[in-house]
């Protein structure tokens, strides 16, 4: 199991962070019984690709699994080629969200993968790899009864059907293990840091997102058994903070409340952090003091916009004055509160930008990020944008790059908007907050965020800052796209007609229902029903 070396100046800057996936696919293979199994960590650990042959060349696995998001896809290929050269017996695997919409498009630049996982992948992977031992993968009849895999046959694309989502996330059986915990350090607590599953889905269907697609259906865990691995990270492995990989952690409100009140039952010396929506924040303003108590100290928002237009066209429902004062409700209860904003849609101007500054001046968040906007090309909204993309190298897919160019700006003139708004709002929380906070742990904690910000910085890691150059007093920026995946919109027009074949499949999901099978539980359901009218769901 590899991890792609791939680097970007985003959420690196808070440390280095674990990869669940392969404690999630790799426990799952050992529980069926492929015990021998290595994790190389090339991301991490900085391993390049010649270095990772030889590692290759001594290990001679018979499979071989890569992950991709879409920014990691061109490495990922690469890394998989690297083992179809250093073992042309062995079997090339590719998972991940960017591989489960767009593999036509991946077999198409990489034949030398073998397969690609689509969606969930526990399931998935156990049944794939039963029939490569079994040597059932050889018959293409038995081949095509494997669900949720995708694979050349005669040069041509066989998709077979999903596989179903995981009903119960409880038999799930992740092996933290595998990995190095002493290379997983988050840098503001400067302690081991994990990153697991409580929940998985989101029944909302926010245009620039698409984990609701790949995950399809809102589930969650016991409280009581995701304590157990939460309790397992902390004694067996040293971890001091977690973040939940959930897109919607809070949505079930009854069970979130029993895992916080597990968390405080078994008083575990561990501190954690979520993404949540707004409205949860509202719903649960009671309870906030009791989520604090429970170690949550740090609530990442989707406020999104600042402007309600960008928060309609997103599809958020939520409102400006909603963000503000779910905000305020967060640092009342203790807890650092971090607004995000997404800039540099095709109508972006200088003076949206600035609007954003304002916003965050007048909320007052503990934190403020600025991502710029990425059209995942399996997101509806990217179907509306398009011809705008002209961008298509992947690889600057990566929250940190202007890909879109907005009708009245150029891309280095957004990012030096946002680059100026993040030296105004950080420079701010320096000398006049977080100095002065009064809640001693929460002034340890932004303390050592404001220290990772400057390692970075200094660096020139944080928002890749290596790409600016000064020219006298100002800055050039070489944004380093690839020309040959760099387009005009009469080429993409031209491409798009010539290879609708190469288009993202969003619709693999019909294969089986999303809601009102066996796997929902009532709980879940009821939770789910009582969303305000007209709420759209996952389906």
């Amino acid at each position: 199991m590899i991890q792609p070396n791939y680097h970007a100046g985003g959420a690196e800057i808070a440390g280095n962070w674990p990869p669940g996936w392969v404690a999630y696919i790799g426990g799952t293979l050992k529980h069926a019984g492929f015990t021998d199994v290595t994790f190389i960590d090339a991301m991490t650990n900085y391993i390049g690709d010649d270095d990772l042959k030889k590692r290759l060349d001594s290990l001679t696995p018979d499979v071989v699994m890569a992950t991709a998001i879409t920014p990691m896809i061109f490495q990922a290929q690469k890394t998989l080629e690297i083992a179809r050269a250093s073992n042309p017996n062995a079997i090339t695997i590719l998972g991940g969200i960017h591989p489960t919409f767009m593999y036509r498009q991946v077999f198409d630049e990489a034949p030398w993968i073998d397969y690609i996982v689509r969606g969930e992948g526990e399931e998935i992977v156990k049944e794939l790899m039963a029939a490569i031992a079994d040597g059932s993968v050889r018959d293409p009849v038995k081949k095509r009864q494997i669900r949720g895999i995708a694979y050349l046959e005669n040069d041509a694309v066989v998709a077979t059907a999903a596989m179903p989502p995981i009903a119960d996330l409880d038999s799930l059986t992740p092996d933290w293990s595998l990995l190095e915990w002493d290379k997983y350090i988050y840098i503001p607590l400067n302690c081991r840091v994990a990153v697991p599953n409580f929940a998985r889905g989101c029944p909302f269907t926010c245009r620039f997102c698409s984990q609701w697609k790949f995950w399809r259906k809102y589930r969650t865990r016991d409280p009581k058994k995701f304590v157990d691995e939460i309790e397992t990270l902390v004694r067996d492995h040293g971890v001091g903070f977690f973040i939940l990989a959930d897109e919607e952690p809070t949505i079930n409100k009854k069970k979130f409340v029993a895992l916080c009140e597990e968390l405080i039952a078994r008083d575990l010396p561990v501190h954690w952090g979520i993404n949540t929506r707004v409205t949860d924040i509202l719903r649960d303003e009671k309870e906030l003091p009791l989520y604090r108590k429970a170690g949550l100290v740090h609530v990442s928002l989707g406020t999104e916009a600042a402007a309600q237009l960008k928060l309609d066209r997103f599809r958020k429902q939520t409102t400006l004055e909603q963000n503000k004062k779910a905000i305020r409700l967060l640092k009342e209860a203790g807890m650092v509160a971090e607004a995000q904003f997404i800039i540099g849609l095709e109508n972006e101007t200088p003076e949206t930008i600035e609007e954003t500054y304002k916003f965050s001046q007048d909320w007052k968040p503990d934190m403020a990020n600025w991502n710029m906007y990425t059209p995942w090309p399996f997101a509806e909204l990217f179907a509306e944008l398009a011809d705008k993309v002209e961008v298509r190298d992947y690889s600057k897919y990566n929250f940190v790059t202007p890909i879109i160019q907005p009708d009245a700006m150029t891309r280095e003139q957004v990012l030096k908007g946002v680059l100026r708004n993040y030296a105004r709002f950080y420079m701010k929380k320096t000398f006049f907050s977080y100095p002065w906070t009064r809640d001693p742990f929460k002034r340890k904690y932004l303390m050592g965020c404001l220290r990772a910000f400057a390692k970075t910085t200094f660096e020139k890691k944080f928002y890749d800052l290596e790409r600016l150059s000064m020219n006298g007093m100002s800055a050039d920026v070489d944004f380093g796209f690839d020309k040959d995946r760099v387009f005009t919109r009469d080429q993409l027009r031209t491409m798009s007609e010539a290879r609708p074949d190469l288009a993202a499949d969003v619709d693999y999901q019909r294969a089986v229902p999303v809601y009102g099978d066996d796997g929902v539980a009532v709980e879940d359901e009821e939770e789910i029903a009582s969303k305000p009218p007209g709420s759209p769901r996952a389906c």
